[in-house]
């Protein structure tokens, strides 16, 4: 049956109305955040909620810092100033899972498959046998039909990020942050790989941020997605996008899809021409 999110509303600056916030609470709060690249502001006093158990996506112009937003939340790049919470922890607080853009260069290639996936586990110094159950049931719980035995190198393109999306999952992360994910990939291996990071959010309802550089993939995934301005960035719209899940292709031309899609591109054109 499908599964359809909380109805959120979004308010200009990307604030959430109080039946919206009794609806869904924010998982993770972003305050006074500032980031400079050289001379040249990136985020300035930047702002932002993100409701727990959502699907965020993260579009906005070239340049305008959808990437280190994310590598900021996650604490693989430093803040200049602000504060970032999950709950009130600190990202070191938490378990989280991070799926880089570049498959190729995410996957260890010496190491086959199964330990890519377990690799995080043993970091977390996880007995041997409890380390091989837990991938193994994630591996069954998802269905995926990977030779696990295989090294990098020997998978398809798809089936390394498929990977890579498995080692992020196996800590059972409380946010998953993805960057990119599909651009590397042809488009069939990116039709293939959406469903199953749906089906993956279905089964976890884990709170998801998803950088995509394609408009029609960003709103497709989200339940909400997170416009953003030209340096110094600034929430330029948070949208909802309240389709039920699993949303199949027959969703690209349903109504509420092509106007969501159209306000978004509106929203988009008006901060690329402002530059």
């Amino acid at each position: 049956m499908p599964v359809r999110p909380p109805i959120l509303r979004s308010l200009p600056g990307g604030r959430m109305d109080a039946g919206a916030e009794r609806e869904t609470a924010a998982h993770i709060t972003i305050r006074s955040l500032c980031k400079r690249f050289e001379n040249e502001a990136v985020y300035d006093n930047f702002d932002l909620d993100i409701p727990r158990g959502l699907l965020v996506s993260v579009f906005g112009p070239n340049g305008c810092g959808k990437s280190t937003l994310i590598n900021m939340i996650a604490g693989l790049t430093p803040v200049d100033a602000g504060q970032i919470l999950f709950d009130g922890k600190t990202i070191g607080e938490i378990r989280f899972g991070y799926v880089f853009q570049n498959y190729r260069e995410a996957l260890f290639p010496w190491l086959r498959a199964f330990s890519n996936i377990e690799y995080p586990l043993k970091l977390l110094r996880l007995p041997k046998a409890e380390r091989k159950e837990r991938v193994e049931r994630l591996v069954a719980h998802l269905g995926v039909k990977i030779d696990l035995n295989r090294y990098p190198y020997e998978l398809s393109g798809g089936q390394q990020q498929l990977v890579s999306i498995m080692r992020a999952l196996i800590v059972e992360p409380e946010v998953l942050f993805l960057d990119e994910p599909f651009s590397a990939l042809d488009y069939e291996m990116t039709l293939f790989m959406r469903d199953q990071l749906q089906r993956i959010f279905v089964e976890t309802r884990t709170t998801t941020v998803f950088v995509s550089h394609d408009l029609e993939e960003a709103v497709y995934l989200a339940d909400r997605v997170l416009l953003l301005s030209r340096r110094p960035a600034q929430v330029a719209d948070f949208v909802t996008y309240d389709a039920p899940r699993p949303r199949t292709a027959a969703a690209l031309s349903d109504a509420e899809f092509v106007g969501v899609k159209g306000h978004c591109l509106e929203v988009f054109q008006r901060e690329v021409r402002r530059g």
